[in-house]
């Protein structure tokens, strides 16, 4: 995971760094989207996980798995949320899944919460 994040944080200076207008907008409005609004943070990194699921984004579930981990999600949470994935994106998202509960465990795990209780804090 640490490899993912600083992998990811490098190319996203590396891409905000080009002072593209349209980039960083996009970027701009990324972060927003999952700001407590009329949903919470919580329930928009769930429906993140979901659709990045259904769209077999792996980075992008990773990402949605430390930020629902960061707010509290559960692992049995988690779970329901992959079965709302696995419904509607299919079979072919199986592979997807089989990833992001090696993420999930492996996530629990360093942050001392193997049994499925609820972890802390993150940033999109």
């Amino acid at each position: 995971m640490d490899e993912f994040d600083r992998y990811r944080t490098e190319m996203n200076e590396k891409l905000l760094g080009s002072n593209h207008l349209g980039i960083k907008r996009f970027f701009a409005l990324d972060t927003q989207a999952y700001e407590d609004g009329a949903l919470d943070k919580r329930t928009k990194e769930l429906l993140g996980l979901v659709a990045s699921t259904v769209l077999r984004c792996d980075d992008c579930i990773t990402y949605h798995i430390q930020q629902c981990v960061n707010v509290g999600v559960t692992r049995p949470e988690f779970l329901d949320a992959f079965n709302v994935a696995l419904v509607v994106g299919g079979s072919i998202t199986i592979p997807h899944l089989r990833r992001a509960i090696d993420r999930l465990d492996q996530m629990l795990q360093t942050n001392g919460d193997g049994d499925g209780g609820s972890i802390q804090a993150h940033e999109h």
